[in-house]
């Protein structure tokens, strides 16, 4: 039974002994598993460079989709560049380093790369203080490198404007904190489960339901789940991305999460959930992987063609996606010179048959990479 006005599973009599049934989510977890081994099969036929373009990739989803979870958007080239600088993969010239990336890229590269080595208590404060480097969370200065103490009232998850909010959950007060933790780590580091994948989608439940910190908590539950899945999949490099996915099922996510919150231990229905999200987000993989080899394919097509930095740059920004009508006054901006060089790179490009004109119309001319015969 719960204990008091609120049902928030934390106050269960037999927290936090999780109950599943394994027999219900046996056939999903095989797909999980299907999936999972036919992808690190695919990437390992790729060959070294294109497996670290593809975790680059990869990488970058997952910190700015982790971020934009908690309404938060960052600067993708400067993450791009600085998951590169890290990973030492040459992708041309750098986006200066940015304090507020540095910090999500030094946690999700700690938890995947070095995820054989066991997660402690400080290892979670300099995850967290490495995230809030100037100690504040936008205006709001914040207890950092730290468990949360509470002194503004209880920890709470809430929405809506003010004076009229809605409480969708409430965390353990901070006294437990220290018990609750030591629990958890003693759990994520020694503890078997029946399959290291559920493992994953308990750790994140777990994280993000104790709540430690006072923000981020979010983002760390996310890179504790990545850090449990690269265990599993006994990977340091991550092929798909779980955040990205969640992001794109976020209502979903925070309602399922809410439901949890307020059940029993009995949390089947969420691992249903994080398993075919899971199975969702390595399917989406497939879209990176032809991006991937789109991207080797182009560069093998034009290597003996001589191009400068600026044209390399921009190029790749069309491989990679490029938002938006690529015109002469962006390529001037974006890489810092004369309209007249901008449009004397795109002519070059236009006459060797690697750009061609949009056909989307527009007051501007815009540009586009020539498509494959």
């Amino acid at each position: 039974m719960n204990s008091g006005d609120k049902p928030y599973i934390w106050r269960q009599d037999d927290w936090p002994h999780w109950r599943y049934d394994l027999a219900r989510l046996s056939p999903l977890l095989a797909q999980v598993h299907q999936s999972q081994g036919r992808l690190l099969g695919r990437m390992h036929d790729l060959g070294v460079g294109l497996r670290d373009q593809a975790t680059l990739q990869v990488l970058t989803q997952d910190v700015l989709k982790s971020s934009e979870i908690e309404g938060e958007k960052l600067n993708p080239d400067s993450v791009r560049s600085s998951i590169a600088r890290r990973l030492g993969v040459d992708i041309g010239a750098l986006a200066p380093a940015d304090r507020s990336v540095e910090g999500v890229v030094d946690m999700v590269l700690d938890a995947t790369q070095n995820h054989q080595s066991h997660l402690t208590a400080e290892r979670l404060f300099g995850w967290h203080a490495a995230m809030f480097p100037t100690g504040y969370s936008g205006l709001t200065k914040i207890r950092v490198g730290a468990w949360r103490d509470d002194a503004q009232g209880p920890m709470q998850v809430v929405s809506g404007p003010l004076g009229r909010q809605t409480v969708h959950y409430e965390a353990p007060p901070a006294h437990l904190l220290p018990a609750e933790m030591a629990d958890f780590l003693l759990w994520f580091n020694v503890a078997q489960v029946a399959d290291p994948v559920l493992k994953a989608g308990l750790a994140h439940l777990w994280f993000v339901t104790v709540h430690p910190f006072e923000d981020g908590n979010g983002r760390m539950a996310r890179a504790v789940g990545d850090m449990a899945l690269a265990r599993a999949e006994r990977s340091a490099q991550r092929f798909y991305s779980l955040s990205a996915q969640i992001q794109r099922e976020r209502k979903d996510y925070y309602d399922m999460l809410e439901r949890t919150q307020k059940g029993t231990l009995d949390v089947t229905d969420w691992l249903e959930w994080f398993l075919g999200c899971m199975l969702r987000a390595i399917h989406g993989a497939e879209e990176t992987l032809a991006a991937v080899l789109t991207k080797a394919s182009f560069w093998r097509r034009w290597a003996g063609t001589p191009m400068n930095e600026r044209q390399i740059k921009l190029l790749n920004k069309l491989l990679d996606g490029f938002e938006g009508k690529l015109t002469s006054s962006k390529w001037a901006a974006m890489t810092k010179c004369s309209a007249d060089t901008a449009l004397r790179d795109i002519t070059d490009l236009l006459d060797r048959g690697v750009l061609v004109k949009s056909d989307a119309g527009g007051r501007s001319t815009s540009y586009e990479l020539k498509p494959t015969e």
